[in-house]
């Protein structure tokens, strides 16, 4: 009878550590990633809470996301043409995803990113990247274009808790912007073109380079019916009949690493140009066509800020 009992007793015990054992286990069990609802460009969608495997579409918000230091997984480099600040991501440490319009899906499957961050050129295939995981379109709008950088800043920071960071980064802009704006109230008129295949395009206030007008303060050597983001067809007669005091130029050949076609200084040196005031008072200024028109982030504007505030200093002084 005393060896039944004891037999009982030790079954008893033993399913005692069974079931503290799988009490442990319960506890032990990961807890589920907090997530953070983001709104964008094509929605509203929940996230993972600093996100480890990130890959990036967009080289908008790739500009804004490397000013954060923000680790990158993959990043599309078939076809990009980096500029100088981000060539980083050209290497093979970054996986590559594709190119700007069309990702390589087969790639990303594998890779199982935690968040895709679309918009820009690979808007069309935002339904397809959110197959594969959480999606977002940080997309920049151009025409409320400091209060838009200023949240898609804030979002990168909440979502990959740099809200700190993001924060001293927007003031650090608006302090920049703030510094530079009472020098262009007096600097005279100004037109910003894109030389592309020898042929020239004008961009005015509220457009895809509306930045100098709407928020630099330039004022407009002209203005046009249609912002569109191509711009607006112009030759070199109407240049001169706008007369503009300031010509900010784009070359975008160069942008895209065509080596083929004529440059913007060369398409530029012709008479007519010749006779205009910014030609005669040497008001040309030649952007980092690059990084304005492939990033187009908060530090391509940060750039842009400094090379005209140094342009107009320097003109100041002579």
């Amino acid at each position: 009878m005393y060896s039944s009992i004891k037999v009982k007793f030790l079954v008893l015990l033993a399913a005692l550590f069974v079931l503290a054992g799988c009490d442990d286990k319960k506890q032990e069990a990961p807890v589920a990633n907090k997530t953070i609802a983001v709104e964008h460009a094509q929605g509203k969608t929940d996230v993972p809470e600093n996100p480890k495997k990130v890959v990036v579409y967009n080289t908008a918000t790739l500009d804004i996301i490397d000013a954060l230091k923000i680790p990158v997984t993959g990043v599309p480099q078939s076809d990009v043409h980096f500029p100088e600040f981000l060539s980083k991501y050209a290497d093979k440490a970054y996986t590559n995803v594709g190119t700007l319009f069309e990702p390589n899906y087969e790639v990303l499957s594998s890779l199982q990113p935690d968040v895709i961050i679309a918009g820009g050129r690979a808007n069309d295939v935002y339904k397809k990247l959110s197959d594969i995981a959480p999606t977002i379109s940080l997309d920049i709008d151009p025409n409320n274009f400091v209060a838009s950088l200023t949240e898609r800043t804030e979002q990168l920071g909440d979502i990959f808790a740099k809200q700190a960071e993001a924060k001293k980064l927007i003031a650090d802009f608006n302090q920049k912007i703030e510094t530079l704006k009472p020098k262009t109230d007096t600097a005279g008129t100004a037109l910003v073109i894109m030389v592309n295949g020898g042929k020239m395009s004008a961009y005015g206030p509220k457009s895809r380079f509306g930045f100098i007008f709407d928020v630099l303060g330039f004022k407009p050597a002209t203005t046009f019916q249609e912002a569109g983001r191509h711009g607006n067809a112009v030759t070199s007669e109407f240049v001169l009949s706008v007369n503009p005091q300031w010509l900010f130029v784009l070359d975008r050949d160069n942008a895209i690493g065509n080596k083929e076609a004529q440059s913007a200084q060369q398409v530029l040196n012709n008479e007519l140009i010749q006779k205009t005031d910014a030609w005669q008072q040497n008001h040309i200024v030649y952007l980092d066509s690059t990084s304005m028109y492939i990033s187009g982030g908060i530090q391509t504007y940060s750039q842009l800020i400094d090379q005209i505030s140094d342009v107009l200093q320097k003109t100041s002084a002579n």
